[in-house]
C-alpha cells in the first residue's frame, strides 16, 4: 500500500532531485508522473492505494524513493 502522505513525500523528494525548469517552471517528468497519481488519489478521496494498481513508471519512482528512505515500506 501507498499512503497519500508517502506519495507527497516522494513528490517532494523528486522535486528536489529534478526541480522545475524553464521560464514556465514546468514540472520534471518524474514529478509530473507522480502528480497525476496524487491527483487521482485526491479526486477519489483515497487515503491509500495498492501500489500494484499503479502504472509501472509510478511504481519505479516510488521504489527509487523508498530505496533512499529506508524508514518507508
Amino acid at each position: 500500500m501507498l499512503t497519500v502522505q508517502e506519495l507527497e513525500a516522494a513528490i517532494n523528494f523528486w522535486r528536489h532531485q529534478a526541480p522545475a525548469r524553464g521560464n514556465e517552471y514546468a514540472l520534471s517528468r518524474e514529478v509530473n508522473v507522480l502528480a497525476r497519481a496524487y491527483a487521482l488519489m485526491i479526486f477519489n478521496r483515497a487515503a491509500s492505494i495498492d501500489i500494484d494498481t499503479l502504472d509501472a513508471s509510478v511504481r519505479g519512482l516510488i521504489e527509487s524513493w523508498r530505496a533512499t528512505n529506508p524508514h518507508t515500506d
